[in-house]
């Protein structure tokens, strides 16, 4: 007991370490903080794009293999557990701990952004270019990020609940390196990789909320949209966060979940029904068809001879996120998930909530590129220019606007905390050697962490010194992830079935 407090404390103080290095960079030393994220993004998305697009294709493929294998009926857990929560819950945990505030930041954004400036080759304002942006946004939301979640998560559900080791990231590597070496500095390092990769994924996020709430705010409100006004609604809401995450799962996470898919559910069928109702439903065929259509080619997609400018700025940055995401989102979901087959979990894991992106962005896609033919392409150019404010800017235009944007406030809201709260609660597990209920003293000190990297990278330079904080995190975890595929495999074969 003695050597596992004394490697709990060592994971716990490198992180913290770590973070509040990171934090003081950014508050300290602000240019220099953004001019060296600024050259790291640009050097990784340069020279290792094409392992970003090789290993989340690889994912992908693992995943559903393993789905449709022989060893999808076993469970994650002994073989007479059942769930610990009701299906519902157990998707609207996942799905807002996952993705559920970028959604709502990106789902104008991203796929009008697409149709203003679209890949080389395709006219910018266009019939292809609208068509390629919602394939474009179907990929970046899709099967990739949420199969990266499921190589984590399954890894850690099962050597967690059906072999009864730590719910640590190192556990995933006992089969390849032995206990012993898991238990020494090989071990440390990756479970301080992913907490750092964390806590610097998550405040990537939270950034991205703060400035949507603020947005939100100045435009039912008028509250000006200030760094002052930003660092207060972190406040706000880090009080918030806490003491849910303190509550626990069953009391204030799972609740907060059920919340978020009520509103979630609510904002998408107002949006559907004043919107262009058409559009929205042929968006989504085309766009699902013109995906799996072209899945494989979009994947591996690279130009050697041309211009990968488009590709860097957008695919490569979002698998970049969404690994660095990997360790939180990973840790939680096989926290929630036990009983769970492996198959149930994969479906429910990667299917499921990449359906639910799919019908999102569809839309409120066609609500923002819809908009083109009454404004004009100028004034969508500026609507979009801000990502953070597009949301509200293009409700403006359509009827129950101010309905919509405070169901989009709350939703904000909710999801932030949902996503913080979860993190806070992982990041307890993963610096106490997986305690699957962390003390309360460590939540609090993990909680106020995050905010503080949150507030540091705003004041550093907003989004774009948030979206290289999540690339650097990130890169490590590719070759961190591979090992793990192959670590489940080695230890499913020994399995009867």
């Amino acid at each position: 007991m003695e050597n596992v407090k004394k490697k709990d404390n060592k994971v716990f103080y490198i992180s913290l370490v770590i973070s509040f290095a990171i934090v003081g960079w950014g508050i300290l030393f602000q240019e220099n903080f953004a001019a060296s994220a600024n050259w790291l993004l640009g050097f990784l998305s340069t020279n290792f794009g094409w392992a970003y697009l090789l290993s989340m294709f690889i994912f992908v493929l693992f995943a559903l293999s393993l789905a449709f294998s022989r060893y999808g009926n076993i469970k994650l857990g002994p073989d007479d557990s059942e769930p610990e929560f009701s299906t519902t819950s157990w998707f609207g945990m996942l799905f807002g701990a996952g993705m559920g505030i970028g959604l709502v930041f990106w789902g104008v954004a991203e796929p009008v952004s697409h149709y203003l400036n679209p890949s080389s080759g395709i006219e910018a304002g266009s019939t292809a270019s609208a068509n390629f942006a919602m394939k474009a946004s179907f990929m970046h939301w899709g099967f990739h990020p949420w199969a990266n979640y499921a190589i984590i998560g399954l890894a850690l559900a099962y050597f967690q609940f059906r072999k009864g080791k730590p719910g640590l990231i190192s556990s995933i590597f006992i089969p390849l390196l032995g206990e012993e070496r898991v238990q020494g500095p090989i071990g440390k390092t990756i479970d301080v990789l992913a907490v750092f990769a964390t806590v610097a994924g998550v405040a990537t996020s939270l950034g991205m909320g703060t400035l949507q709430i603020n947005s939100g705010l100045k435009y039912l409100f008028n509250i000006p949209e200030t760094q002052t006004v930003q660092v207060m609604i972190i406040a706000v809401v880090t009080v918030i966060f806490i003491w849910t995450a303190v509550s626990g799962i069953d009391k204030g996470i799972k609740v907060l979940g059920d919340i978020n898919l009520v509103l979630a559910s609510a904002l998408l069928l107002l949006t559907f029904i004043i919107g262009p109702t058409l559009t929205s439903v042929n968006s989504f065929i085309n766009g699902l068809g013109s995906y799996m259509g072209d899945f494989i080619h979009q994947s591996l997609h690279i130009e050697p001879f041309g211009d990968n400018t488009w590709l860097s700025g957008w695919t490569i940055f979002y698998w970049a996120w969404w690994i660095a995401w990997a360790p939180f989102v990973g840790t939680f979901i096989a926290r929630i998930s036990k009983g769970r087959t492996i198959r149930e979990f994969i479906g429910g894991v990667i299917l499921a909530p990449a359906l639910v992106s799919f019908i999102w962005f569809a839309t409120f896609g066609s609500l923002g590129i819809k908009l083109a033919e009454k404004i004009g392409i100028a004034a969508l150019t500026d609507i979009v220019s801000a990502p953070e404010t597009a949301l509200f800017a293009v409700l403006k235009s359509y009827p129950l606007t101010g309905v919509l944007s405070f169901i989009t406030i709350v939703l904000l809201c909710t999801f932030f905390i949902t996503s913080a709260n979860s993190a806070t609660f992982v990041l307890g597990m993963l610096s106490s050697n997986g305690d699957l209920n962390p003390t309360n003293k460590r939540k609090i000190i993990w909680g106020l962490v995050q905010s503080l990297l949150a507030t540091s990278l705003l004041l550093a330079g907003g989004l774009k010194a948030l979206q290289t904080a999540s690339v650097a995190a990130a890169f490590p975890f590719i070759f961190i992830m591979i090992f793990a595929c192959v670590s489940i495999i080695k230890t499913l074969k020994q399995e009867e079935v």
